[in-house]
């Protein structure tokens, strides 16, 4: 769970949570434990977190409980762009890899519906073939020949 602490024009920092106003090195301890913090500066809404924990850094750093060599401040400098570039890449990729996986996908379906078409057709062929084929049937000369009329006078009677 992520805590929400608030951070006033003055510089005060309030915990949501325990209702109270808090230290950088109190937050530092929370972060050593592994609480997620998010800090909201209080007149805009914007996240500071990123500043905040920037700060931390940099007050362990004066107080001399973390001292951080300028070799180690640079790299973090260096890896920081590395690491959006890198995501960035890493983003592109993946996208690359679902829209090629999707064009993969399609293109045995369009063949698929265009074979089903086809069959199609070609069932409709076989099935005039094999009508017209077979004997003509008196019973069923006279079946057609009936239908063939009704249709006729339908279509009569629907154009008056």
């Amino acid at each position: 769970m992520i805590r929400l602490i608030k951070r006033y024009e003055s510089r005060k920092l309030y915990d949501t949570e325990e209702s109270r106003y808090v230290s950088l090195e109190e937050l530092a301890v929370w972060i050593r434990e592994g609480q997620e913090l998010k800090v909201i500066d209080n007149a805009s809404s914007e996240d500071v977190t990123e500043q905040t924990l920037a700060q931390i850094i940099l007050e362990l750093g004066k107080n001399g409980r973390a001292r951080l060599s300028s070799d180690f401040l640079h790299d973090i400098i260096r890896i920081g762009e590395r690491a959006w570039s890198t995501g960035v890449e890493q983003v592109q990729q993946g996208v690359d890899k679902v829209v090629q996986a999707s064009m993969d996908r399609l293109g045995p379906v369009r063949r698929a519906r265009e074979e089903m078409t086809e069959l199609r057709a070609r069932l409709e062929e076989l099935e005039q073939m094999i009508s017209d084929l077979e004997p003509a049937k008196p019973g069923r000369r006279a079946a057609k020949q009936s239908e063939a009329g009704a249709v006729g006078k339908s279509a009569a009677g629907a154009s008056k």
